[in-house]
């Protein structure tokens, strides 16, 4: 990707990434542009926000169901 391609996908995501932050969405950089990258590639974004809102849902049956994390004294 040649450099100003990059700085333009760089503010984009900037952006992008405010206008989340600002709607109080929950989302981070890295999943917001993992989002828009299958948005790009022809992803129902409807399916894809009924994918977050349902993960969200499982989020804390899938937390609960993780074994424990080994605590060192």
């Amino acid at each position: 990707m040649d450099p100003e391609a990059a700085r333009a996908a760089r503010e984009s995501l900037d952006l992008a990434f405010h206008m989340s932050n600002i709607l109080d969405t929950g989302l981070d950089r890295h999943t917001l542009s993992v989002l828009i990258a299958l948005c790009d590639l022809g992803v129902n974004p409807e399916a894809l926000a009924a994918v977050v809102k349902e993960l969200r849902k499982e989020k804390p049956s899938l937390s609960s169901s993780l074994p424990e994390a080994p605590s060192f004294p």
